[in-house]
């Protein structure tokens, strides 16, 4: 409540003196000439609330006045009027449910950014966004602050891709396109997207790589539908094995071929070799164990059918144009539902690690920090949530639970006692756990639970990152820092005694949600929507 409370006085902070120009006629709006409106997009009126990607609109009136009230300069304004023009006034940051994925994915990569010491100039956005990203749940609507900050948000975003990119990589209608702005199929969005040319041979993906490499895929997966997709393969997993011969093993086999997992010519109806080894290179882009033997999961996971694969790449792409360029420093990327992180150091990889991110109900958010801290033997000071929902009841059916847990209460708050558990071999936190401040109280650190690595899909958390190796990880974080040797980060690792040390030079931590992209060695990987994002964005965008 205290933290909604404050979105809502910063908000206001946002308001302008022209709170009644959503009375204004539409008629209102600035007629300007005709050399300027070939630069200004022609205004989409068949956009309408049952097929806007948004379900917020606001009338064109009010963004005059906002122009002339914030004095934007004309050469913003112009693409201001183009970019809502295009999305006929509907929101592109906000939906009637709070900030969509598109505004998450900017403002974490603004962030990013003032890392580096690009730092935000409007300050009172800043201010805005940093509250509302910071709340569970925000309750947009289209009173005049959503509506100043909707619009101040797009006038950031317009300024930092004017001066991010060279002139021509992307283009104004191109920068309007950013947001989704109407349901349309996916095959005419994929077939726009891939067969549209530019007199001056200027594309987005000339300076975002791994956007390129995606589309790529978008390409051969485009084909792929066009032609009519792969077949569905019917059956229980125990029908696919070594020894059995089947017709819906052909279509296996040919299910396999179309999506480039085993090479094209066996039409034979036994389950042989190739067939084995086309089934471990799906699960290698599925991210699963390489052993060749069909599951009941994986079956669901190859009857996803082509036209759902190409949504996915579609959202995926979306998503890539708000990934970080590759370092100049140094970065932590972790990719939820790829239940990996990987750290880089001047544009290389240095390595990648597996972790275990929140279970369902208790999902890792998307943001970006910074680490600043190592802490040594850790203390574990138990949420208020996971004290009330677990530990208390425990508490209360056996009265040892805490001694035989290594915790103690050092208080009471709100009439719940505040419980930590003492460092050792079984603190819940392991032997070392990395801070980067962030209102989520979300953090990466060791587990006293390893053997949760060792499977496929690992969603277990309360929402803190688990990291595999973090000794590894403490000594990447600590390397400019001669005192901390390996020995010496060992020793205090195991010493149990708390101990607090910032790192020289904070890196930054960015998380991610990806169910698609290419890896290095150029295999496109797929994984499972964990938090239901793909789905949510599919039924805006499809």
């Amino acid at each position: 409540m205290r933290k909604q409370f404050l979105v809502l006085l910063v908000l206001c902070g946002l308001l302008f003196s022209c709170h009644n120009t959503n009375k204004q006629s539409e008629s209102n709006t600035v007629v300007t000439s005709e050399k300027t409106s070939k630069k200004v997009s022609k205004r989409n009126y068949g956009i309408n609330k049952n097929n806007a990607y948004s379900d917020l609109f606001f009338d064109s009136a009010y963004m005059e006045n906002y122009i002339a009230q914030n004095a934007i300069p004309d050469s913003i304004a112009r693409r201001l009027r183009s970019f809502y023009n295009t999305r006929n006034y509907q929101f592109a940051w906000f939906t009637s449910n709070g900030l969509t994925e598109q505004a998450l994915g900017f403002w974490n990569l603004r962030n990013y950014i003032s890392y580096g010491g690009d730092t935000i100039q409007n300050k009172k956005l800043k201010q805005t966004m940093d509250s509302l990203t910071q709340v569970d749940t925000v309750q947009a609507t289209t009173d005049s602050a959503f509506i100043n900050t909707e619009l101040a948000l797009t006038v950031d975003f317009i300024n930092y891709t004017l001066g991010k990119y060279d002139k021509g990589y992307v283009k104004r209608k191109e920068m309007e396109r950013f947001i989704p702005f109407v349901k349309e199929d996916a095959v005419t969005v994929a077939d726009s997207l891939i067969n549209k040319k530019h007199k001056d041979d200027k594309y987005f993906e000339d300076v975002n790589e791994n956007y390129k490499a995606l589309k790529q895929e978008l390409a051969h997966y485009l084909q792929i539908v066009k032609s009519g997709g792969w077949p569905v393969v019917n059956g229980d997993a125990k029908d696919f094995k070594k020894g059995k011969s089947s017709g819906e093993i052909v279509l296996l086999k040919k299910r396999l071929t179309i999506s480039g997992d085993m090479p094209a010519g066996d039409t034979t109806t036994a389950f042989d070799d190739t067939l084995s080894s086309g089934i471990k290179h799906y699960q290698q882009r599925l991210g699963l164990t390489q052993d060749g033997v069909m599951t009941t999961s994986l079956l669901k996971d190859i009857n996803i059918t082509a036209q759902q694969r190409l949504q996915q790449l579609l959202i995926n792409l979306n998503r890539m144009r708000w990934m970080p360029d590759e370092p100049n420093g140094q970065l932590i990327l972790v990719n939820l539902p790829e239940f990996a992180l990987h750290v880089f150091n001047n544009k290389q990889k240095e390595f990648d690690m597996n972790v275990v991110v929140g279970k369902e109900g208790h999902n890792t958010v998307m943001f970006t920090g910074q680490v600043s801290t190592v802490v040594f033997s850790p203390y574990w000071n138990v949420p208020r949530s996971i004290v009330q929902k677990e530990i208390v009841p425990k508490m209360n059916a056996n009265k040892n639970y805490l001694e035989s847990n290594h915790m103690e209460v050092t208080g009471t708050s709100g009439g719940l006692p505040v419980v930590r558990q003492l460092p050792g071999k079984w603190n819940a936190l392991g032997r070392v756990k990395f801070l980067f401040p962030n209102s989520y109280n979300i953090y990466l650190h060791d587990t006293n639970e390893k053997g949760l690595f060792k499977n496929d899909k690992r969603a277990y958390s309360h929402g803190c990152i688990r990291i595999s190796d973090p000794k590894k990880m403490a000594e990447f974080l600590l390397r400019d820092q001669p005192k901390w040797t390996p020995d010496k980060i060992e020793e205090a690792m195991d010493s149990g005694n708390q101990q607090f040390v910032s790192v020289k030079n904070p890196v930054p931590v960015f998380i991610t949600y990806y169910t698609a992209w290419v890896d290095e060695n150029g295999l496109l990987n797929f994984r499972d929507d964990i938090y239901k994002r793909d789905a949510t964005v599919a039924q805006m965008m499809f």
